[in-house]
């Protein structure tokens, strides 16, 4: 099943950070699903509970690095840091609207705190990668992989990287591309490297 894509506004103006962000958010979300059936089908053992959970959250981190990096090269630097704070503050709530479906049973507040605080300390990973015009580089991609790798049995471990990094990188960041092309438009020059940690509650 296709993700909708949503690149556009029906009226004029430049947009709040917070109304993009969450375009971009729901955006993962749904890319995160997708992606996860996806792999579920081709037999990948991701079971309902935490391995749920962390595959959900490590995907939509993955996309907030890819859309911040890709701001660094379209907004300026205060600009930057609002879309990429009230992104993964977005993402955390709906983490948090979906804990059942994620979790099964979740405290309030608990999924929302959980991907902050997972937010927070990969930002700080993924910070050590490139990511240039023409997408991340192999370090960035294969981080991620590697984060989902994690939460995999062993059976499904030798096999993942090559599934993440070949099929589903690819169809998120085209996504993405075409999603923030249309929203950030031909942008403003950035004018400095700023990262903004996501605050917790």
């Amino acid at each position: 099943m296709a993700v909708r894509i949503r690149s556009r506004f029906h009226t004029e103006g430049q947009r709040s950070a917070a109304t993009l962000a969450s375009v971009v958010a729901v955006l993962a979300w749904k890319l995160a699903i997708e992606s996860l059936n996806r792999m579920r089908k081709a037999d990948y053992d991701i079971d309902i509970g935490r391995p749920y959970f962390d595959f959900v959250c490590d995907f939509m981190i993955f996309m907030a690095m890819a859309a911040d990096r890709i701001a660094y090269m379209k907004l300026d630097g205060e600009r930057r840091a609002e879309f990429t704070a009230a992104l993964g503050k977005r993402m955390a709530e709906i983490v948090e609207d979906n804990n059942e479906m994620l979790l099964g049973v979740a405290q309030p507040g608990e999924c929302q705190r959980h991907f902050v605080d997972l937010f927070n300390r990969r930002s700080a990973d993924y910070a050590e990668f490139d990511y240039g015009p023409t997408g991340p580089d192999f370090g960035f991609k294969r981080y991620f992989a590697a984060c989902l790798r994690e939460g995999l049995p062993e059976k499904d471990r030798l096999w993942v990287v090559d599934q993440v990094m070949e099929i589903e990188v690819p169809d998120a960041l085209k996504a993405l591309d075409k999603t923030l092309a249309g929203l950030f438009g031909g942008g403003e020059k950035p004018s400095g490297r700023v990262r903004r940690a996501v605050a917790g509650d």
